[in-house]
């Protein structure tokens, strides 16, 4: 315990220096793979979604009728 209230009273307060990178940069490219799991998932919304739209219309027309019809 006493090491580290050392090494706080210690500290300059500056940042470390940098270290530079050996590795080469990335270009970026397409991803198939990735891409075919978000087309899948959008697949899936869809065909949850889709049957399920009919009653979230009936839902909002049933509250923009009450909305209408409520004194404010």
């Amino acid at each position: 315990m006493a090491d580290s209230s050392a090494d706080e009273m210690d500290d300059s307060g500056r940042l470390p220096t940098a270290l530079r990178s050996v590795t080469p940069g990335s270009r970026s490219r397409p991803n198939e793979g990735m891409d075919m799991i978000g087309w899948g998932m959008l697949a899936g919304l869809l065909v949850l979604l889709v049957p399920l739209l009919p009653f979230i219309v009936i839902v909002w027309g049933i509250s923009k009728v009450t909305d209408a019809l409520t004194p404010s």
